[in-house]
């Protein structure tokens, strides 16, 4: 988006657009993010679950779309006691009926990335790689999935930023997550939150945590996420410093979960799972994931896949007795039920963020269609990519610029509320450079590092 027309076209697809009514596909209760937490109804949510990508990052298929792989699973997901697997590649072209369904029977969530090899930020070319093509795919995803009430949440990305040099890409990230909330309100979704998934580092994990929630709430994250293999048993919450990081954390105004955790450097014992789920920090964080299920050639499998058989080993029985031991809290936890957004963080050497908070990426020229028509069919695993679809010249506007922040597009009209829904444009110019890393390297957590 290049003129105040374009926005205007925003506007205006918002104003006579009429999407189709979706029809709920699974009776599960939907989760929705209240404060600092996630709710079913009225009952406090935590994330009790597992990495699920059998192939790992060499061999990236859609094992949502693997109904008979996935039904041989959930036979273990419901032995291990686990409400929620997160799945890091799907296919947007692919039936996911079946398994989701098999899914929100045993009732097991969905955490998402809507981001797949071919369609990424890169964090060596961000502003080539965040185009209309890239956000076609990720709405397609989008298409895909909303439909589900056991959709639990929607990666805006994995593991973008993997060091300080990294952080740069940060507006690339947010601008993305801005996006997908955009389109899930102007095609009048449920409203499934959408939020990042951090990488273990230490040094810029605060700032990342703040600037993802700062802002107006149209570019905040719905909730965060990080993964964190810094407990290793044996070990304790004190010693394990995360005792310092729920201290840290303590006044975040929006909910955050681990999306990888479980150190290997020893064997696994997961004792963190009695502090993760007690009250050391159930007032701050609401759960995680173990990473991984299946064994992937990185040692930190639950156990192996063989045809249609699953054969768990040491560390599966050791997750599975420390969640039977700690079962989800009853109560709210402690919970925060209010709270204000996050101060954005200034430039450190740490956080080599270079614009202004108030500003983000603009909204991809033509991309607006999306919006008024849906996304259409994407491109599933064997498209040709997105990466190289963009400029070479990052076009900035006031952050909320272009979004749409309530309602559906059926409700939009030439009303005052409905215009106070789409930010007017701000634009201008300017670089942001991000380290020379290849994509792949964030798309797959601990399979790589």
């Amino acid at each position: 988006m290049k003129t105040a027309a374009a926005l205007a076209a925003v506007s205006g697809a918002l104003a006579f657009a009429t999407p189709t009514a979706t029809k709920r596909a699974t009776s599960i209760q939907p989760v929705t993010v209240k404060g600092n937490a996630f709710f079913a109804g009225n009952t406090r949510f935590y994330v009790r679950g597992v990495d699920y990508q059998p192939g790992g990052a060499s061999d990236a298929k859609d094992p949502i779309a693997d109904a008979d792989g996935c039904k041989r699973d959930i036979a273990k997901f419901k032995d291990l006691g686990i409400n929620t697997v997160r799945v890091y590649t799907v296919d947007n072209t692919a039936d996911h009926d079946e398994c989701m369904s098999a899914l929100a029977d045993a009732g097991i969530y969905l955490a998402l990335d809507v981001n797949t090899p071919k369609y990424s930020i890169n964090r060596a070319e961000p502003g080539v790689s965040y185009n209309k093509v890239y956000l076609q795919s990720l709405f397609a995803t989008v298409d895909a999935f909303q439909k589900y009430d056991n959709t639990l949440v929607f990666f805006s990305g994995n593991e973008v930023i993997n060091d300080d040099a990294t952080t740069a890409c940060a507006p690339y990230v947010k601008a993305v997550t801005r996006d997908l909330k955009s389109y899930i309100n102007s095609r009048g979704y449920r409203k499934v939150p959408v939020g990042y998934s951090a990488a273990d580092v230490e040094s810029n994990r605060y700032e990342m945590a703040a600037y993802m929630n700062c802002g107006e709430d149209a570019v905040r994250s719905d909730f965060f996420a990080f993964n964190d293999y810094s407990w290793c048993d044996p070990s304790s919450f004190t010693t394990s410093g995360w005792d310092q990081k729920v201290e840290k954390f303590k006044d975040y105004s929006i909910p955050i979960f681990l999306s990888e955790y479980g150190c290997n450097k020893n064997a696994r014992k997961f004792e963190e799972v009695a502090s993760l789920y007690g009250s050391d920090m159930t007032a701050v964080y609401s759960g995680g994931l173990v990473y991984e299920y299946s064994e992937e050639g990185s040692k930190f499998g639950l156990g192996t896949i063989s045809g249609n058989s699953f054969n768990p080993n040491s560390d599966y029985t050791a997750l599975k007795s420390a969640l039977a031991k700690t079962p989800a809290p009853t109560g709210d936890g402690g919970f925060k039920s209010t709270g204000a957004a996050s101060t954005c963080p200034g430039k450190s050497s740490t956080w080599n963020v270079t614009i202004s908070a108030e500003q983000l990426p603009a909204f991809p020229d033509g991309a607006d269609s999306y919006f008024k028509n849906g996304a259409g069919n994407g491109p599933g695993l064997t498209g040709a990519g997105s990466q190289n679809s963009g400029s070479k010249t990052t076009q900035l506007a006031s952050a909320a610029a272009g979004a749409v922040t309530s309602g559906a597009a059926a409700n939009a009209s030439g009303s005052k509320g409905a215009a106070s829904s789409v930010h007017p444009p701000e634009f201008s110019f300017g670089p942001l450079v991000c380290g020379l890393i290849v994509v792949v390297s964030s798309l797959f957590g601990a399979s790589l590092i």
